[in-house]
């Protein structure tokens, strides 16, 4: 009876192993066979995905990535709304097949998720009302805003210790802890920022010229999933080589934008 049992758990083991493999080293032909690619986005943070009032559509720098890859892929796209604390989780579970999401790679996420070659560089600032911030030493024993599960989180309990950290579901809700003078300031990527003070009262904020880390950003894949990895790097390339990635970020943060940035950095096969 024993031995019986022993070699029916080997042949679930032995299943389930085979199962997990397939779907991992299958994703890509699953996606062109359903023929859609399930993306998390974010809804509420410009200029990256955000919804327009007009066409009642959600749009953005990390949309048009998705786009571009899905058009390469040949399928539709699924846009599902992601927060920085549920993005990774929401991949994981199989809710979503890839992640265009404001998200920064680093090793800790790296352990859990694939990353694609980076596609936007950036890097972590503040927000805050003009003029009260013009060191670290400012916000030193202040409150400052940001969102659950980034990394802007770690980061500023780093640069500024004696600081209160409050994390909020999302930006939009830390920048209106700002406004309501509940946080001296909001904390995360620059071009996130960037997007934020574009649609407050002109003259009132501003983003200091304080550095605090390099934000580069990836698109998130699932563990396993190599070669839905390798296309995604391939097309990302491809977009830099023949402009296309330079026509959307000039989209969203060319000198015509609403958040002009310079283009410092050139895509390129991480190592």
């Amino acid at each position: 009876m024993r031995k019986m049992l022993l070699i029916v758990l080997s042949v679930l083991l032995v299943g389930t192993f085979v199962a997990g493999a397939s779907l991992a080293g299958d994703k890509l032909a699953d996606i062109k066979a359903k023929g859609v690619l399930v993306a998390g986005i974010k809804d509420s943070l410009p200029p990256f995905g955000f919804i327009d009032q007009k066409t009642r559509t959600i749009v953005g720098y990390d949309i048009d990535f998705v786009n571009a890859i899905a058009a390469k892929l040949g399928v539709k796209v699924e846009l599902k709304p992601v927060t920085s604390a549920t993005r990774m989780p929401q991949l994981q579970e199989g809710n979503i097949d890839i992640i265009a999401a404001t998200m920064t790679k680093n090793p800790e996420r790296a352990k859990v998720i694939d990353f694609s070659h980076t596609y936007f560089f950036t890097g972590q600032k503040f927000l805050t009302k003009k003029g009260a911030v013009k060191s670290l030493k400012d916000l030193a024993g202040k409150k400052i805003g940001t969102a659950k599960g980034s990394t802007s989180e770690k980061n500023a309990a780093k640069a500024i210790p004696t600081a209160t950290i409050l994390s909020f579901d999302d930006y939009p809700q830390a920048v209106l802890a700002l406004t309501q003078g509940k946080v001296a300031a909001v904390t995360t990527d620059e071009s996130i920022l960037a997007g934020l003070l574009s649609k407050l009262p002109k003259g009132e904020y501003e983003i200091p010229d304080i550095r605090i880390s390099d934000e580069p950003y990836g698109l998130g894949i699932r563990k396993g999933n190599e070669n839905l990895l390798n296309f995604v790097n391939k097309t990302i390339l491809e977009m830099e080589k023949t402009g296309e990635a330079k026509r959307i970020f000039d989209r969203w943060f060319g000198p015509n934008s609403d958040t002009p940035l310079y283009r410092t950095f050139t895509i390129t096969a991480d190592k």
